[in-house]
């Protein structure tokens, strides 16, 4: 149950209608990473013995039926078990504290529970052939999907349900994006800018979290606009609230 750092966080959200929202985002944390970085060597090793001309190490792979391709599959797959049991937890205890805190009035908690992974691998069949889909960055949003679209910590976000467009494997994206890396977006923004565009929301307002200001991603609106043919939107939500990690 930890959130880690970068893009995770905790927020409290009011849709167009002020309902409340408790929304997180977080993955399978350090292990995940451990699993890719383990993998992604072995391959480069084992390609080695496969295909002497190979242009790119970057290029290695494994192939489907071996022995470290079921190996990797299978560490994946936990992985993302791992993910979603974390951001069950978290969930849990995020909802236990606002429930005790005494400054909250007393609420019930309709659940409407939207977890998606966002880095992942799935089986799944398209075009009459069963695939692996890699979704960097992007969620499933088959016809009648719930989803999840995150702007910055100072935009909005979107609760979006899927249309389900073969073109893009019944895909959307998972959030903004970035407009400017960590290190750009730390070199030419300042805390006072940050402090401007994030006025509205409880939020950290400190030269750790600079690389996350609001203006370091794309426009959330131009993003969803975008993707007109993947998705509609179900509720917008408005962060009042954000902890990042």
């Amino acid at each position: 149950g930890t959130l880690g750092t970068g893009n995770h966080f905790i927020e409290l959200c009011l849709d167009e209608n002020q309902n409340v929202w408790a929304m997180l985002h977080s993955g399978s944390r350090g292990v995940g990473n451990r699993i890719g970085t383990y993998f992604i060597e072995l391959a480069k090793k084992d390609m080695k013995k496969l295909i002497h001309n190979l242009p790119d190490n970057d290029l290695a792979y494994f192939k489907q039926g071996t022995q470290f391709f079921n190996d990797y599959v299978q560490a994946v797959e936990w992985a993302q078990k791992f993910a979603k049991y974390n951001r069950q937890i978290m969930m849990e205890r995020f909802l236990n504290v606002l429930a005790n805190c005494k400054q909250i009035p007393t609420f019930e908690a309709k659940v409407i529970a939207i977890d998606c992974h966002h880095n992942y691998v799935t089986r799944e069949q398209h075009f009459g052939k069963e695939l692996f889909i890699t979704r960097k960055g992007a969620v499933r949003a088959k016809i009648g999907d719930l989803a999840i679209i995150p702007g910055s910590m100072g935009a909005k976000s979107f609760i979006v349900r899927g249309l389900g467009n073969p073109l893009t494997f019944n895909s959307c994206s998972h959030g903004a994006g970035r407009a400017v890396s960590r290190t750009q977006a730390r070199r030419i923004f300042s805390i006072e800018e940050h402090i401007k565009a994030t006025s509205h929301v409880e939020c950290r307002k400190d030269l750790s979290v600079l690389d996350e200001t609001p203006a370091a991603y794309k426009n959330i609106d131009n993003v969803i606009a975008a993707q007109k043919s993947m998705i509609e939107i179900v509720h917008t939500l408005k962060q009042i609230l954000c902890v990042k990690g």
